[in-house]
């Protein structure tokens, strides 16, 4: 009973004043009527409340995101089911669903009865401009009486959760060359195509179809021995983010770091989807261990964690790159692709030293400043802020410039880049210099009010990374499909062997 007189509304406060008010001035004015008046108007929100607090309602509630997980900016269908258990009919019904104030305001329904047994769906739409793993719920239902004068809330304890995961952008396919230099039994275990002496017989497991027993080994051992299934190649790859926040600018969608989240998505998701094994590496050491499903399971993993990623207080790499190290650089050949924010020349030297091997890898550098002064002013190109560069492994480098159109010379005929030089690149081009020529050992001329980050791109060429510098997350997409060839073959059209050439 309580309870419900702490639930009566302002027209039930309302009347008990005025009924109050009325019963206390007839006993001054001595007058019976407005003693009758006074009493009728007090008992009604009384026996309202008397009512509310007896109604036994029993509510069951379900609850269905579609989908559980979605990308920014995209819209989750939530619906709703609210069954009546009980053999009463219930009342006047109003059905709220709490959900956080950055998705939206907090939906509403009113349902005017349900019969016993019966149930009534509810749906409505939420969408969220920001990542993030936000709970849904609980509903909370409001039992008022026909008057108006009693609420009471009753809340349900089911909550479920909506993960909005970063950005994705599709990227071209096509796989990095040297990339795919893969771990594991299958390389050197394969079937061998030179004749069934070269097999690689292993021993018999349960299970194992007898049509593959192969006979000749099994004589020679001395116990049943089958064919090994042929084999594919297995690759494994790292992905490295710099989570610290020093290292990135702005705030909101368009800060850097929201930008390197949804770099790091999209090529998880674009190399996962492969068929590569990766894992996840910050600065503060590994994140995510590769799992079996590289194509569904580490992909929702990646996006789960990414979802919550936050800029940390870290001012040093040497964990994320140790353990870089202890991950990628065990046989000195892996995929590595890194994505940064603004990149210091010693900061930079630290990560170039990463490399071993042929390992391929691969730096996203997320710095509006930097991508801006890595344009050349004399290609005129809508896409002068992507920036796409291959270390050599001699120390010097070659760059591509997405969007770059190739020099022409005074006949009519386009320059290129010299072969001889080991500067060119398949599929990309250069602008010519003054007499329509252009040679592999020919550097850019400086740009006024570069930053930072373009000395740490060259520190990392000389390396022999591959160097993407980029504004935004959705000029990756232009880049990468320079970074990748389509068949990802003939790797000596991707890597400069001495020359120095530079659009």
């Amino acid at each position: 009973m309580r309870r419900a007189l702490a639930g009566l509304t302002t027209r039930g406060r309302s009347f008990v004043a005025a009924g109050a008010t009325a019963i206390l001035c007839a006993f001054v004015l001595g007058e019976r009527d407005l003693l009758r008046a006074g009493v009728l108007v007090l008992a009604l929100p009384l026996i309202c409340t008397w009512v509310v607090s007896r109604t036994r309602y029993r509510l069951a509630c379900a609850r269905r995101l579609d989908p559980p997980r979605l990308p920014v900016g995209h819209e989750s269908r939530a619906e709703l089911r609210l069954e009546n258990v009980s053999r009463l009919p219930s009342g006047l019904l109003m059905v709220e669903d709490r959900v956080p104030f950055a998705l939206g305001g907090r939906p509403r329904f009113v349902i005017d009865r349900i019969e016993p047994r019966g149930s009534r769906e509810l749906a409505y739409r939420i969408r969220s401009d920001v990542r993030g793993r936000f709970r849904v719920g609980p509903l909370t239902v409001r039992l008022a009486d026909p008057f108006g004068m009693v609420e009471l809330v009753r809340s349900f304890s089911l909550t479920d959760t909506l993960t909005v995961t970063p950005a994705i952008v599709p990227l071209p396919s096509g796989r990095l060359a040297g990339a795919w230099a893969g771990g594991g039994e299958s390389l050197a275990r394969t079937v061998s195509t030179a004749g069934e002496d070269d097999v690689a017989p292993r021993e018999y497991r349960h299970g194992d179809d007898l049509r593959r027993v192969h006979w000749r080994s099994t004589a020679r051992r001395g116990e049943l021995m089958v064919r090994r299934e042929e084999q594919h190649w297995q690759s494994r790859g790292t992905l490295f983010m710099d989570t610290r926040g020093l290292a990135h600018r702005g705030e909101g969608p368009g800060a850097t770091f929201e930008q390197a989240v949804s770099a790091t998505a999209s090529v998880g998701v674009h190399l996962g989807r492969m068929g590569m094994a990766l894992r996840l590496v910050t600065d503060g050491g590994e994140r995510l261990a590769p799992t079996a499903d590289y194509a569904g399971e580490f992909e929702g993993l990646l996006l789960d964690t990414l979802a919550v990623a936050r800029p940390g207080d870290g001012t040093s790499l040497d964990a994320g790159l140790a353990a870089l190290i202890g991950g990628s650089g065990r046989d000195g050949d892996g995929l590595v692709v890194a994505v940064f924010g603004r990149l210091t020349a010693d900061e930079a030297r630290a990560v170039a030293s990463v490399r071993r091997g042929t390992a391929a890898c691969v730096a996203v550098l997320v710095d509006p400043e930097a991508a801006a002064a890595s344009a050349d002013p004399r290609v005129p190109s809508p896409r002068r802020s992507a920036e796409v560069s291959y270390g050599a492994s001699a120390g010097r480098s070659g760059e591509v410039s997405s969007g770059a159109s190739a020099g022409s010379s005074g006949d009519g005929s386009s320059g290129a880049a010299s072969g001889r030089s080991g500067g060119g690149f398949s599929g990309a081009s250069v602008p010519g210099s003054g007499d329509g020529s252009s040679d592999g050992s020919s550097r850019r001329s400086p740009v006024p009010g570069e930053v930072a980050g373009v000395g740490a791109a060259r520190v990392l060429r000389a390396a022999g990374w591959r160097v993407v510098t980029v504004r935004t997350a959705t000029e990756l997409a232009a880049a990468w499909g320079v970074v990748a060839e389509p068949d990802g073959s003939d790797i000596g059209h991707l890597r400069g062997d001495g020359g120095g050439g530079a659009a």
